[in-house]
């Protein structure tokens, strides 16, 4: 006797030698209660049913999964064995069935971020988060400074460590700061032909571009380098992004952070002659709550080091 029949949806499709699932369903009950009558109560079943999935089971396994004596049933050790299977095999599938509907009824993921890096480093590499990760959605968010996370709906939040952290939001390490002097190919070739006698020299006779949103850039590179900065010209913008067009047009040199101008370098667009050194900061990736408790936010975070990694190696 079979408790399925050919064309049932719960009979078994993959392969004769799986165990179909609304009968191992029947049996996990049963071995959890080992009761066929409250196993049926809780699967909306028939004692009847639950007893046909068992056997049906038993048949097909060719051995006992449980012992009938005085209208109780009990585990025999084979039963004992597959109880244990069944029982991880189905708390496995719920806990992925409750992750996939989180997921789908899940708002985006807001992510804030320093505009230029934003604009410089995030946003190009997000089609690589997509294509590896198209089950998260992610909303894109402009801002400095502080975050307000419950005030304007923000979930996480990159920032470079150059303000005080409030206590109780947690901050994971991206990336370290690293900065270095940027110009034109045209004016790098003054330094590599010689028309510029030194380091020194070469900084006081261009203009040096300062951005007021890190007014202290030239400063740290200049007391990292040991360098004495003398400059006959200098002219400052309003942000960082400017700074680096202004220096890509040939106005000057700007103090570029790595990550900000890895592509123009790559591209040829900007020349940074005298390399990178790390300033003592690092962007954080900042959350209020422990990235491990958000699937998504450990993902992203796993994601941005990644890439941080990526960067290293291409500009070594």
């Amino acid at each position: 006797m079979s408790f399925y029949t050919d064309g049932e949806l719960d009979a078994p499709i993959l392969s004769p030698r799986l165990l179909p699932l609304g009968a191992l369903r029947c049996f996990e009950a049963a071995a959890r209660f080992e009761s066929f009558t409250r196993a049926a109560e809780e699967l909306h079943l028939t004692h009847g049913a639950i007893s046909r999935a068992v056997r049906g089971l038993e048949e097909n396994l060719g051995i006992p999964l449980f012992e009938r004596r005085s209208r109780r049933v009990f585990l025999t050790p084979a039963g004992g064995r597959l109880r244990d299977a069944t029982a991880a095999a189905f708390a496995a599938i719920a806990a992925v069935t409750l992750d996939l509907r989180r997921q789908a009824t899940a708002p985006p993921l807001v992510l804030s971020c320093e505009p230029t890096l934003l604009m410089r480093w995030v946003i190009p590499r997000l089609p690589s988060f997509h294509a590896a990760h198209p089950d998260i959605a992610l909303h894109i968010a402009a801002g400095g400074g502080p975050v307000p996370f419950a005030r304007d709906g923000i979930d996480v939040a990159i920032r470079r460590d150059d303000f005080d952290f409030p206590a109780g939001v947690a901050a994971a390490l991206v990336m370290t700061e690293q900065i270095g002097p940027v110009c034109n190919p045209a004016i790098a070739q003054l330094l590599r032909d010689g028309s510029d006698p030194g380091t020194a020299a070469f900084l006081a006779r261009h203009p040096l571009l300062h951005t007021k949103t890190r007014p202290e850039a030239w400063r740290s590179w200049a007391r990292l380098s040991g360098q004495r900065l003398t400059p006959k010209h200098e002219q400052t913008f309003e942000h960082f992004y400017f700074s680096l067009q202004a220096a890509a047009a040939g106005l000057g040199i700007a103090i570029g952070p790595r990550a900000l101008v890895q592509q123009d370098i790559a591209a040829g667009i900007l020349v940074a002659p005298f390399g990178f050194l790390e300033d003592g900061s690092a962007y954080h990736l900042l959350s209020p709550h422990s990235p491990g408790s958000d699937r998504r936010v450990a993902v992203l975070l796993e994601w941005l080091r990644d890439q941080s990694r990526e960067r290293r190696l291409k500009l070594r």
